[in-house]
């Protein structure tokens, strides 16, 4: 007889909201592709718990939904960055540290490969989520994990002046496909 295997780990998500939206956008070449968070975050936990999520994003002009969404759905928040979200990131990575047992890094940027050495060698375990096409190969070569956002973790927000289409790519809040049965 098999015992179950009981899995207590906490998962810190930390996202560099331009790093990941730009790559989105350059891959699609569609600036409404957004990511798709109810489709992501189970997936990047798998059985283990959420302790954190915060979004970095720099500039002002955050979207409300996005801030009241992260917040209802996971309890997460949204840090407006004055340039980049690298040292923010950085700096919240380096406190939750002693908190977590991993760290989920959304971002394909090069400039996360020393901070994925210094949580890793403070036993942290730390994984990159990211678009494959735009992420550094000495990154996912750093990283203990890495998981590869797709095109079922997005979804596309309907143009600005257009009525909105009734699609699984359009929806918000995004909803799964359903199997049709012929």
């Amino acid at each position: 007889m098999t015992e179950q295997v009981t899995i207590s780990q906490s998962v810190a998500i930390l996202v560099d909201g331009n790093n990941i939206e730009r790559s989105i956008h350059s891959l699609t070449g569609n600036p409404g592709d957004m990511l798709n968070f109810d489709q992501i975050i189970p997936r990047l936990l798998g059985n283990r718990s959420l302790n954190r999520l915060v979004y970095f994003r720099e500039g002002k002009n955050i979207s409300t939904k996005l801030s009241e969404r992260l917040h209802e759905n996971y309890h997460g928040q949204v840090r407006p960055c004055h340039k980049s979200a690298d040292i923010p990131l950085t700096i919240v990575a380096m406190q939750l540290a002693s908190k977590v047992d991993a760290i989920v890094i959304l971002s394909g940027d090069s400039d996360y490969i020393e901070l994925v050495r210094q949580l890793k060698s403070e036993g942290v375990r730390v994984e990159i989520a990211s678009i494959l096409q735009t992420t550094s190969k000495i990154l996912i070569d750093e990283a203990d994990y890495y998981h590869e956002i797709t095109a079922e973790d997005r979804f596309s927000l309907p143009e600005k002046g257009h009525a909105r289409k009734k699609s699984a790519s359009s929806e918000w809040p995004p909803k799964k496909n359903k199997k049709q049965h012929g």
